[in-house]
């Protein structure tokens, strides 16, 4: 027993001095920055999404689980991370830090995979009005739970011997093993990197794209035709979904270059620091996809909201005076 707890309370990081004290503080700092906001701002999504029942539609859905694991992922990454480099190391044991880096992966995953889903379905209900299916309640939920499944499974997967998590960078958050040379993590990272960020980036840029097209082609008939396009809230959609995409990629993206240069060029060498360069700034995803949410979707219905409420009271005041002008 004693020698179990002797395990989990060792640390990790064998050399702890790969920054300056100063360094350390600076990281400490800016995960500190980022929990608070992005625990503030998810959090307040899932908050109106339960109290605003108009909100709670099939679509909506997947923003609220989208939030959730956004809000989960900062739970376990970047508030840990807060507390590992003001210590200047991840001396939490080597439960706590496959426990980071499994959580870190998964829910990173289950952000990426639904927002490919939430591109998935924007391209049917764009593209596809005339199908046979319906956007539904119960439809968005079996996507939902495909979703989380399948992330599990590639998250689980070095928990159970097929590849392994580990310290990153400046040792002092964990994630997968990229630099492990064996020939069982070959075996996963590289299917892992194709099916967990190759394959999803090409359907949501596949999508996006034939989303584009239909919409010009659609505003082009409607106009030739003297009318006025209709489709104002699935531009405003779309423009949503598609700027919570390009925000994760702006964070992932080099975290995925770099992981896939480390699997293919395996005598290539990067410094600590720079290795974790990328991965810090993937921690700063979950804070984007609430902000977009609220400038584009809560702000203008309460903008609208706000119109109308000067309407009717511009109508009382004229009712009101034409009641005294009345003899």
């Amino acid at each position: 027993m004693s020698l179990k707890i002797i395990f989990k309370t060792e640390a990790i990081s064998p050399v702890p001095t790969l920054l300056p004290p100063s360094g350390y503080a600076i990281l400490s700092f800016w995960m500190f920055l980022i929990t608070v906001f992005s625990v503030f701002n998810n959090s307040l999504v899932i908050l109106v999404m339960f109290r605003n029942r108009l909100l709670f539609f099939s679509m909506n859905m997947l923003i609220l689980s989208l939030a959730i694991s956004d809000l989960l992922m900062t739970l376990c990454g970047s508030a840990i991370a807060t507390v590992t480099n003001y210590y200047g190391q991840f001396f939490m044991g080597r439960e706590l830090c496959m426990f980071q880096g499994f959580t870190v992966n998964y829910f990173g995953l289950v952000s990426l995979c639904t927002l490919t889903l939430l591109a998935y379905e924007r391209y049917n209900i764009v593209c596809k009005p005339m199908g046979t299916f319906k956007v539904t309640t119960w439809r968005s939920t079996k996507g939902l739970l495909l979703v989380w499944l399948h992330c599990l499974f590639w998250a689980a997967a070095p928990l159970l011997g097929w590849s392994s998590y580990g310290p990153e960078g400046v040792q002092t958050s964990c994630s997968l093993a990229w630099e492990e040379r064996t020939t069982v993590s070959y075996s996963y990272l590289i299917p892992y990197w194709f099916f967990c960020f190759l394959l999803p980036t090409g359907i949501i840029v596949y999508c996006y794209c034939h989303i584009l097209i239909s919409m010009k082609k659609l505003n082009l008939s409607v106009e030739s035709q003297g009318g006025r396009s209709r489709h104002l809230e699935n531009r405003r959609a779309t423009c949503m979904v598609a700027a919570m995409i390009g925000s994760f990629f702006f964070c992932w993206l080099p975290y995925a270059i770099v992981s896939i240069l480390v699997i293919l060029i395996p005598d290539l060498h990067i410094s600590p620091l720079l290795a974790s360069m990328p991965a810090y700034l993937a921690k700063t995803s979950p804070i984007y996809n609430p902000i977009i949410f609220f400038l584009t979707y809560v702000l203008p219905e309460f903008y609208a909201a706000v119109l109308m409420l000067n309407r009717v009271l511009a109508l009382g005041r004229y009712d009101q005076q034409v009641k005294t002008a009345v003899p």
